[in-house]
């Protein structure tokens, strides 16, 4: 027997005889429970398979999201391109407009992120059809290269474009610009901007603060600031995003005597160019979480930004609820329960992350009721943020484990009172102490809030 066949047999025989459901099967599964609309697109589609975009107009269904995923889902088994054409064309729909979900989907179903190819595949069908092909077209690819986060490929899409007559408007460059940005392809994207210049496009804002974010993160801050002049020259006036991109930049890789000057300089603009609680918070975030540095004396530092913002008026609560979060992250616990703490003295409410980071952090301690200490602090001062229901499923379990009555009874209270959810696997031990203690009613109160 040759030997191809043997390895044949060989391999056939791997494969049992009563199997699951086949493909094909599942397929049709699959369509049972398939939208009308969707049947009609998909039936459509498999007599129709050139052209597709003006065959599609005629079709009468609704034409929606849960449509578009079915015939995707059906179409992509064995018509990826047809499936792919079938999106481009909803997208320009006057009825329906793709999401960023719809197109984190597609790029799923379709497999672009392992198939570029496809897209490629596609935009030649264009061609070799002579489709009538627009600029709203490619921007739905070009959305669908975003989403699959292919910069070569949205870089070839781009390129494309002129041969079907379809010139690029400031999003299609937008949307390259800052995929080449963050694949750290910072010199085209740059190449791109002053090709845009070329055709009498002009950057906006966007554009701007793809390559701004993408030159401090690379450190590249004289270029940066060099951008900012020439976005100035072009009319183009930065505002408090820019400013605090730039400044987060200059907190992670450069140096924090130089971000604390150009924070003077941003606090004597006016208008949207003055510094807000995101610039505040980037700030902070650079003097705790940099390289260490809050051991060299700069958490000092960041209270001084956080009380210099008062003069403002901003809130205090805000920043420092990210002073407690950042020293957390920076490892500086003690440092963070005393800010945590000043807070609740001075009546600020902190937000619901930087409370659950710090009880979480002293209960792991083993200090059962400091953390308890903590929540009725803020309860009693009327200042008790959201917190999760993990932490205080947790919480209320150690305390019921260490046999504390009172403040088990109180955190179960305030729980019921919130209606926040029990966690399940800290429900069958709470349950049991709260009914062992007299407390089976607010055991009933507790799981009724599961249910």
């Amino acid at each position: 027997m040759p030997s191809f066949l043997l390895t044949f047999n060989y391999l056939s025989s791997l494969i049992p005889l009563k199997s699951s459901p086949s493909l094909h099967s599942s397929f049709l599964l699959f369509r049972a429970y398939t939208s009308p609309a969707a049947e009609k697109f998909f039936t459509h589609l498999e007599k129709n398979q050139s052209h597709v975009e003006t065959t599609l107009n005629t079709v009468k269904a609704k034409l929606d999201y849960p449509c578009i995923t079915h015939v995707l889902k059906m179409c992509s088994i064995d018509k990826p391109q047809l499936a792919l054409r079938f999106f481009v064309w909803a997208g320009l729909q006057s009825t329906y407009r793709h999401s960023s979900y719809a197109y984190a989907q597609a790029c799923k179903f379709l497999e672009i992120e392992q198939k570029p190819q496809l897209v490629i595949d596609v935009v030649n069908a264009y061609r070799a059809e002579d489709c009538t092909v627009s600029v709203r077209m490619f921007k739905v690819i070009l959305n669908l290269c975003r989403a699959a986060k292919d910069a070569k490929l949205g870089l070839w899409v781009l390129r494309k474009m002129k041969d079907f007559d379809c010139r690029p408007d400031t999003v299609s460059y937008n949307v390259v610009i800052k995929l080449v940005t963050e694949n750290g392809e910072l010199d085209e994207a740059m190449g791109l901007m002053r090709e845009m210049g070329l055709i009498d496009l002009y950057p906006d804002m966007i554009t701007y603060v793809s390559i701004i974010k993408g030159l401090c993160d690379a450190g590249r801050f004289e270029d940066a600031f060099a951008l900012i002049k020439v976005m100035k020259g072009h009319g183009c006036i930065p505002n408090a995003i820019v400013y605090s991109t730039l400044l987060d930049g200059i907190c992670m890789h450069g140096s924090l005597e130089r971000a604390l000057e150009f924070l003077d300089g941003m606090e004597n603009e006016t208008g949207e160019r003055k510094p807000n609680v995101v610039t505040y918070t980037s700030l902070i975030k650079g003097f705790v979480e940099k390289d260490g540095l809050c051991k060299e004396g700069h958490v000092d530092q960041a209270h001084k930004v956080v009380d210099k913002v008062g003069v403002s008026g901003m809130q205090y609560a805000e920043l420092y609820s990210s002073l407690v979060v950042s020293l957390c992250r920076a490892g500086m616990f003690n440092e963070s329960e005393n800010v945590f703490r000043m807070m609740i003295i001075r009546g600020m409410r902190p937000n619901g992350l930087a409370s659950g980071s710090i009880i979480e952090r002293v209960f792991s301690d083993g200090r059962v009721l400091d953390a308890f200490g903590l929540i009725d602090s803020l309860e009693k001062s009327g200042i008790l943020p959201p917190i999760g229901s993990e932490t205080y499923s947790v919480l209320l379990a150690g305390l019921c484990q260490g046999n504390h009555l009172m403040e088990s009874t109180k955190i179960a209270s305030i729980m019921v009172h919130q209606r926040i959810l029990l966690k399940r696997h800290h429900a069958e031990n709470i349950t049991k102490f709260l009914i062992s203690v007299g407390e089976g009613g607010l055991a009933s109160r507790l799981a009724n809030a599961n249910s």
